[in-house]
């Protein structure tokens, strides 16, 4: 099939490599337009943008989807179908109606659960234990489209967002290039959603990201795991936001109060609601992450003294 792609973080790399190495014809790409980056602020494509560039394929940034001159390349390029992955924006019916075979979502949870921007990340804080990938075709309701398929993933006790999102993001290219294969061959047919088991997933801001330490240590964990690499979780210490890499839950440690610190030779930990906690990487401002013994170290928190701001 004759295919336009959208897409715009790295984790829609392993689809568009995909769809190019198949025997599919990728004749362009939307993607987000350029943004800045760094400390610099410096434009830069997108991730897709720039495979795109090394495959010499057109590419699509319109300001909007909803953008005039970008519905009319649209339509001169004619697509079959138009597969997305992470796109980062929402298609008006005139795009939707471009495509006689639609606009195909890859989308990674178990539809209808999590639906929206942030799938991984909540179905981490959630605590779930299975998530998955799924392809269904867009509609005008948010992921709320029949689906073509589905696979399923399980959810390591130590996954964070990145690591789970990395591997759906393998597995999910090529449940999408078998979805516009059945398409294709007229052999797949996509089935409405379930009514019930719809839940939501909004974008986690930092804000959201903020560590609770009055919370379950289990809460605790969850959150930053969620919130690793992105937003990434962080605390107070000494006035100044620190950033944290996942903890390890130690039940054997009890009689700490929340945010309360015990600075052990190799280890620092850290009270929650329940029990305490061991802190993985700490983050200092204007520094690179080390491993919290390396961070104390230098920043030599004493015992009881505590994070996320004032005493209890």
């Amino acid at each position: 099939m004759r295919l336009v792609f959208a897409g715009t973080p790295e984790v829609a790399l392993p689809s568009l490599r995909a769809l190019l190495d198949s025997h599919h014809d990728v004749v362009a790409v939307v993607t987000r337009p350029d943004a800045p980056t760094g400390r610099g602020r410096t434009l830069r494509p997108s991730p897709v943008a720039e495979v795109a560039a090394e495959a010499g394929l057109e590419i699509l940034r319109p300001p909007s989807p909803k953008d005039p001159e970008f519905l009319d390349r649209l339509t001169q390029i004619a697509p079959d179908c138009a597969p997305v992955v992470a796109y980062g924006g929402l298609l008006p019916d005139d795009a939707l109606a471009i495509p006689p075979h639609g606009w195909v979502n890859l989308h990674f949870s178990l539809l209808p659960a999590w639906r929206g921007a942030a799938p991984v990340q909540r179905a981490v804080l959630a605590g779930d234990e299975i998530t998955g990938a799924t392809t269904f075709r867009i509609v005008r309701e948010l992921d709320a489209g029949p689906v073509f398929g589905v696979l399923t993933e399980t959810i390591r006790p130590t996954d964070t967002s990145g690591d789970l999102l990395g591997r759906l993001a393998e597995a999910g290219a090529g449940l999408l290039l078998a979805t516009l294969d059945g398409i294709e061959a007229g052999s797949v047919e996509a089935v409405p959603q379930p009514a019930d088991g719809v839940s939501l997933a909004p974008k986690l801001n930092p804000a959201d990201a903020e560590v609770d330490w009055r919370a379950p240590a289990m809460h605790v964990d969850r959150l930053i795991r969620a919130c690793t690499p992105a937003p990434a979780a962080w605390t107070l210490f000494r006035g100044e936001r620190v950033r944290l890499g996942p903890v390890t839950l130690r039940q054997d440690s009890r009689g700490l109060a929340p945010g309360e610190l015990l600075v052990e030779k190799n280890a620092v930990l850290v009270g929650t609601g329940t029990h305490g906690v061991a802190l993985g990487d700490v983050t200092a401002p204007g520094k690179k992450p080390m491993r919290a013994a390396d961070w104390a170290r230098g920043a030599r928190p004493s015992s009881g003294e505590l994070l996320g701001g004032e005493a209890s």
